[in-house]
């Protein structure tokens, strides 16, 4: 694990949509591997957490960005097998949330979405490589796996 954040397992670890799509990415393959391990790892022993959002923007980028694109049915086949975690609906609460986050740190809505629905699920961490590695949002940490 040299130069990588330790994901402690034991409690619930949220998965941003870049950990989604490195899994499928072939471009990187260390962090291809890191990324499927980590998934496979929370499926198995229930520890992770995803959103709705988190799923469409995995859906949009997996079929229009990746030099070898999934098809829209690989994708959904994707989008079925991680679903097996659980996963965050976007609500109203939620938008409401994201919106304080927002002004309260000043990041993006999106990304205050994020950490709204990580709030919601209970989850300790945020597993991505879009916030800064280390920070706290709201009593949710920011871990980089890469």
């Amino acid at each position: 694990m040299t130069g990588r954040t330790a994901i402690t397992t034991g409690s619930r670890d949220f998965f941003d949509a870049n950990i989604l799509v490195y899994a499928y990415d072939p471009r990187d393959r260390r962090k291809q591997r890191i990324a499927q391990r980590l998934l496979d790892d929370a499926v198995a022993n229930d520890t992770g957490v995803l959103s709705a959002q988190v799923l469409g923007e995995f859906f949009n980028v997996a079929t229009r960005r990746l030099p070898n694109r999934l098809s829209i049915e690989e994708a959904t086949q994707v989008i079925e097998e991680v679903s097996a975690l659980p996963v965050v609906p976007l609500d109203l609460s939620l938008v409401r949330r994201a919106v304080e986050t927002c002004g309260r740190y000043q990041i993006s809505y999106w990304d205050a979405l994020i950490v709204a629905a990580a709030e919601h699920a209970g989850c300790a961490r945020i597993i991505t490589e879009d916030l800064n590695a280390g920070q706290e949002y709201n009593g949710v940490v920011v871990v980089s796996p890469f």
